[in-house]
């Protein structure tokens, strides 16, 4: 009889699960695996980035190309972090505090706006310039499209009175609301002002009466009694001087609260200045197109020129010469018609380009002057030695001392900008001529490049006096003129310091110009901000404020193009980047 043995198990035969249902490994596409047209369009597109945010500047762009491309992804993120985020946290923290802190704060012009506010503000003069861009164009506008355009703004009046009457209830309702919470609001304290005012009299009462019995029997006292009875009356007048000055805070208590508006009837006169903004603006639009239209007043001129045409063929003796003069003027009032355009006002973003322009004009006259003295500074130590003295004079001088006398010098220069050829010529060239260019202007430019041209003459002798001798020995032994030395071995390896004061002068530049504008009253930023400040309507602060962030980001967009021009003539890159 056989036993049936099993075979010994082995580590082979311990596996229970079947081939056919082992886990399978999931196949990852690799970058190999990805389409290689698609790899190069990629590698092309990363690196022109990586040379764009080098030349730039631009540090956080780096490490999001080189995050999306894969490579090391923690040091990525963190540089990331600190590069964008950490600045937007920043930034969002001061709107934070700034929204929080600026309801709290009241000044001669009311409340601190807050970013909401300022946002407002800005959205307004957006919608003033379109506006005004409008009517510019309806006055010139002639046919169908005029009369479409005529149409649509009629409708539109039409549709504005509901909303119109609809906001004014708003406003009476709000008022009445804010009155009345003010009125208890102040309640308190108008009682205890009462009370507070009947006590003081009382007291003062009766110090007076004390000091009266006290009178009495100072004849005959001692002097330190009269002396006792000086500090009494000392005493009484700092006491009163209290009293008044203790009346006076609650006062003040009571006038912050009269005058506190709460945010219903803030919103409601908002909405109401809005409708009137824009039914103002739709009815100059209407006569724009109808009445006021180029068409229009040209039609009206025909007409009379036919009719005074008729009366001279049909005058006869000594009315020929009246007739004849009114077709003459007829003639001339057409040919001005003609030639009319729409009184159009200065708007923000019209004034913000006449400033660029003027910073540009300014700096570019600087810059012809500061770059040929720094490279004779840096040539001649002699000719530096000659010049020290006028920059450590005149490098300090306040824009607000040289602007009154480049006003002075430039008037004398044209004593007449009516007449003058070279600001009639300015004035007809196509892509400058709108901005007007006067007398302010130039005066202003002037005073631009006299306060920045300092920074690039000193970096441009010291670019030229640092230059490597062994370049210059080179050129020697390659016998080369002083022409080619200067421009093809001094000039270009100054080239880096040269545009690192221009940098700065233009920053200078930037800054001294709004003050400039501002006090010579030139059509400009700096004369936005002293018309917004003479104003005085509820959202001029807000306005300035807006001013401030776009005087700011222009610095900023200016101070970045000077960067990538240093970029692109520097071989040392570092420190740079922001």
């Amino acid at each position: 009889m056989s036993t049936l043995t099993h075979p010994p198990a082995t580590e082979a035969s311990t596996t229970t699960t079947p081939p056919a249902l082992a886990p399978q490994p999931v196949q990852l596409t690799t970058a190999r695996e990805i389409n290689p047209r698609v790899l190069a369009a990629w590698s092309r597109f990363k690196y022109a980035g990586l040379r764009f945010a080098d030349v730039t500047g631009l540090s956080f762009l780096p490490p999001i190309l080189r995050l999306l491309d894969g490579e090391e992804t923690a040091k990525q993120w963190r540089e990331i972090v600190r590069t964008l985020f950490v600045p937007a946290a920043a930034f969002a923290l001061f709107l934070f505090a700034w929204t929080v802190v600026a309801p709290h704060h009241r000044t001669k012009s009311g409340v601190v706006p807050t970013p909401s506010a300022v946002w407002d503000a800005a959205q307004s003069i957006w919608a003033f310039h379109e506006r005004e861009g409008k009517k510019e164009s309806a006055y010139l506008m002639s046919g169908d499209e005029r009369s479409t355009w005529l149409t649509a703004a009629r409708e539109r009046l039409t549709k504005l009175e509901p909303y119109e009457q609809a906001a004014s209830r708003a406003v009476a309702e709000a008022t009445v609301a804010n009155q009345q919470s003010v009125e208890s609001k102040i309640a308190p304290l108008v009682a205890q002002r009462k009370e507070l005012e009947e006590s003081i009299a009382s007291a003062q009462q009766a110090r007076l009466a004390a000091m009266e019995t006290q009178q009495a029997a100072l004849p005959s006292a001692s002097v330190e009694t009269k002396e006792a009875f000086l500090a009494a009356v000392r005493a009484h007048q700092e006491a009163t001087e209290a009293e008044r000055l203790e009346l006076q805070q609650l006062d003040a208590k009571i006038q912050t609260a009269r005058d506190r508006v709460d945010a219903r009837l803030n919103g409601a006169k908002r909405t109401q200045t809005a409708i009137a903004e824009e039914r103002q603006y739709l009815a100059t639009l209407v006569d724009q197109l109808d009445g006021a239209n180029q068409e229009s007043k040209l039609d009206r001129e025909i007409s009379q020129l036919r009719n005074n045409q008729r009366d001279f063929l049909a005058s006869a003796g000594s009315d020929i010469l009246p007739a004849a003069m009114r077709v003459v003027q007829s003639e001339r009032r057409i040919n001005a018609v003609r030639e009319s355009n729409y009184a159009k006002p200065w708007t923000l973003p019209m004034q913000i380009a006449r400033s660029v322009a003027c910073v540009f004009f300014g700096f570019a006259i600087g810059s012809l002057i500061a770059i040929p003295v720094g490279v004779l500074c840096g040539l001649s130590p002699t000719f530096m030695s000659a010049m020290t003295p006028f920059i450590a004079l005149f490098k300090p001088v306040s824009p607000i001392v040289w602007l009154p006398i480049a006003l002075i010098i430039v008037g004398g220069f044209i004593p007449d900008p009516n007449n003058n050829g070279m600001l009639s010529f300015l004035e007809a060239l196509p892509l400058i001529g709108w901005m007007k260019i006067n007398p302010a202007f130039i005066a202003s430019a002037v005073t631009v490049a006299l306060c920045s041209l300092w920074a690039t003459l000193v970096n441009t002798a010291l670019g030229v006096a640092s230059v490597d001798k062994d370049y210059l020995n080179v050129a020697r032994v390659l016998q080369l003129n002083f022409r080619d030395r200067l421009f093809k071995i001094i000039i270009p390896s100054a080239l880096p310091l040269i545009f690192t004061g221009l940098r700065i002068s233009l920053g200078v530049g930037w800054m001294v110009l709004i003050a400039g504008e501002l006090l010579s009253s030139s059509e400009g930023i700096g004369k936005f901000v002293w018309d917004q400040f003479n104003n005085g309507a509820s959202d001029s602060f807000a306005k300035m404020i807006v001013v401030v962030f776009i005087v700011g980001v222009i610095g900023l967009i200016l101070d970045r193009l000077m960067v990538i021009c240093q970029r692109l003539v520097s071989f040392d890159n570092s420190g740079l980047q922001v």
